[in-house]
């Protein structure tokens, strides 16, 4: 196996890790959207706590949005490697 074959190899495996981790991140973005949902109602007619928990879970869902963003720009990135790898292979 050449060199870049095995560098293809290793972005692969990258890119499979990156969308598994990506996944996770959107299932646990939105669960938490539930919960910044029914928080966010709750501070509209609850109290001082119950506005403190709807800024905290804004600042989750805030979170976890900008770390599906920041997995999509490394994923883009790998698939640009992997597209002018497997032109060079092909």
């Amino acid at each position: 196996m050449s060199r870049t074959e095995r560098r293809l190899l290793k972005i692969l495996d990258e890119l499979e890790r990156l969308r598994a981790e990506r996944r996770m991140a959107l299932g646990e973005l939105d669960m938490l959207r539930h919960i910044d949902d029914d928080a966010q109602r709750d501070a509209a007619v609850g109290t001082a706590l119950d506005r403190d928990d709807a800024r905290v879970t804004a600042q989750d869902v805030d979170r976890f949005e900008r770390e599906v963003e920041h997995l999509d720009a490394k994923i883009a990135v790998l698939e640009e490697k992997r597209r002018e790898i497997a032109a060079k292979l092909g």
